[in-house]
């Protein structure tokens, strides 16, 4: 993460300036290598690496008495970073996601935790519990997208060309039919029933209410309407379905004309007739209906039927091949006419060669790779005993231009339980109320990580071990509840344990990153496609005899004397860790194993 911001527009080094500065000290961090650096490198190098680190001592002070949230939008400001991200591709989304950090900050603080460390240690813990808080949402009104949304979320809202979809669909009456009617000034009102004769009739005020409500109903849905129908800036297209159209626009009709010689106020439609009909289709043929002379200037009615659109597309179809043909055979292409359409040709057919490499991905994952040797065993991914032998092969041929990478001083430092107390969870993250077998598998890595070599413990001992997790906030009470008390108290009495009590170095959970051969992995990769692979080693420890020895802890369930079955699916697995933790210590690994908890 610190080279990352180095090489960033933040820190604004570049590639052979950072190689300048791991060059004054090749085996310990990269900041304490920038520390010595700064004695032995140019002026201008020199000048940048003052330059960051009092940036960063002005920001650890300011750290102090800075609420977080305030803290994060100065770092926007002091670097420029917000400014600068607005001038990359879809600037405003990066620009809305960065202000979405901010506000989540914001709401961390208002929870009974505060500062900087507690806010990465919850982010981190997010992330290795494949949580997501999601990216900002950037979308304005004017924006040249299709917008789906209902009539409520519309309001308020204009757009140049507005569908208004599934007018045929009746209004929700469904309440009217309940037992027991409510109103809130009528009261309520129920169904008579005679118990003897099992018969319920309906009441009068149960009429009331029923009545009165369908009226609220309607009167509700018309403003609805009346919201649809003015979303539209510059045209509007409506549309319904009707089982028969014309039957339906005659009844329509004749009721029209019927109610026009009853009391009525000029130019409208009668108010029991609108109450007949529940749908917006229904309403928007009254008004055609009503005044057609004013309506057919101002809209157009379409009627299209199944068979119509069924037969259009042979005929769209029919004439497209016309035309083609048409154009083909107007006239004799000349010669020079034949060449400018070869070239067209060739250039409409052109294909990229690497079209294969694209659907590879540059960097993966020890986990995913296995997942696609389960997948497919024989065509995308090679045969498990061939990946490292090829994978050698391949490297060996490049090796004069390869270099080593050390990850030595990518290891993580082990962090005390009791460092971090966390006593709630912000709103914004979705609590989980029961845990999955791939989160009970890290759950337990996550117990074993946490276990003292140097302790002896008792039943009693991991009880209490487990009850300090909790209390420090290190696992949640769904977890406390889901830790498997019984291997965690074998494991301390195995074979290994004893090892790892009289080992010289213990190192848990180190990450690590190996750059392979794409070829090795996809049969279909070029040549040249590298692959970077990442992955996580459980456990490696230099024994007593100064031996190299590697383990990889499995949730797996296995019956005893299938055991092999581990050692085929984690093979791919166990080579790779292998493979990275030779390279980065230059040292052979004496010993790889699978301890299997169950």
């Amino acid at each position: 993460p610190f080279v990352t911001i180095l090489r960033s527009s933040i820190g604004g080094f570049n590639d052979n300036e950072l190689i300048q500065i791991r060059l004054a000290d090749r085996n310990s961090t990269f900041y304490e290598a920038m520390l010595k650096a700064r004695l032995v490198v140019n002026e201008n190098l020199k000048n940048k690496i003052e330059k960051l680190l009092q940036n960063l001592e002005t920001w650890r002070k300011e750290e102090e008495y800075l609420p977080l949230n305030e803290l994060i939008w100065k770092l926007y400001t002091d670097t420029g970073f917000y400014h600068y991200v607005s001038l990359l591709t879809n600037g405003d989304l990066r620009q809305a996601n960065l202000k979405l950090l901010f506000e989540k900050a914001k709401q961390y603080e208002k929870a009974s935790f505060k500062g900087l460390f507690n806010f990465i240690q919850f982010i981190d813990k997010v992330k290795t519990s494949s949580g997501d808080m999601g990216s900002a949402k950037l979308i304005g009104e004017n924006d040249n997208v299709i917008r789906i949304m209902s009539i409520h979320k519309s309001k308020g809202l204009e757009f140049p060309v507005v569908f208004l979809c599934g007018t045929g669909k009746q209004f929700n009456l469904q309440d009217l039919n309940k037992p027991i009617l409510l109103h809130q000034e009528i009261g309520f009102g129920p169904k008579f029933i005679d118990v003897e004769k099992r018969i319920e009739y309906k009441t009068l005020a149960g009429e009331a209410i029923r009545i009165q409500t369908k009226r609220e109903t309607i009167s509700e849905e018309m403003r609805v309407l009346y919201v649809a129908l003015t979303r539209a800036k510059e045209k509007l297209i409506i549309t319904g379905v009707s089982k028969d159209l014309n039957k339906s626009l005659q009844e329509k009709e004749q009721l029209l004309n019927i109610y026009r010689n009853t009391k009525n106020e000029k130019g409208k439609i009668n108010s029991s007739l609108v109450e007949k009909y529940v749908s917006y289709l229904d309403w928007l043929e009254l008004v055609y209906l009503h005044n057609k002379e004013k309506m057919n200037s101002i809209m157009e009615l379409k009627e299209y039927r199944k068979s119509d659109i069924l037969n259009e597309i042979p005929k769209q179809e029919k004439k497209a091949v016309e035309i083609k043909n048409l154009l083909e055979n107007s006239k004799e292409e000349t010669e020079e006419q034949k060449k400018q359409k070869k070239i067209i040709e060739e250039n409409l057919k052109w294909c990229y060669q690497y079209v294969k490499s694209q659907e590879i991905p540059t960097k993966t994952s020890v986990t995913k790779l296995k997942q696609k040797q389960e997948e497919n065993n024989s065509t995308e991914v090679l045969d498990i005993g061939d990946l490292m032998e090829r994978t050698e092969k391949l490297q060996n041929e490049k090796r004069q231009n390869c270099q080593t990478k050390d990850i030595q001083d990518e290891q993580t430092r082990t962090v005390n339980p009791k460092t971090t107390k966390l006593t709630a969870v912000p709103k914004f993250i979705e609590k989980r109320q029961k845990l999955t077998p791939m989160q009970k598998g890290t759950l337990m890595h996550l117990c074993i990580q946490k276990l003292d070599e140097t302790k002896e413990y008792t039943k009693e001992g991991i009880e209490q071990f487990i009850q300090d997790l909790y209390i420090n906030g290190i696992i949640s009470e769904e977890e406390r509840k889901a830790v498997n008390r019984q291997v965690l108290y074998e494991y301390t009495k195995s074979a290994l344990w004893q090892e790892l009590k009289e080992a010289k170095e213990i190192y848990k959970e180190q990450p690590f990153y190996i750059n392979l051969p794409a070829k090795t992995i996809y049969k279909e990769a070029d040549e040249k496609e590298n692959i970077l692979v990442q992955g996580i080693i459980d456990l490696y420890y230099i024994s007593k005899e100064d031996k190299l020895i590697l383990v990889d802890f499995k949730t797996d369930y296995i019956q005893k004397g299938d055991e092999y079955k581990l050692e085929e699916k984690y093979k791919v697995q166990l080579d790779l860790y292998k493979q990275a933790l030779e390279e980065a210590l230059h040292k052979k690994v004496d010993r790889a194993m699978i301890y299997a908890l169950s």
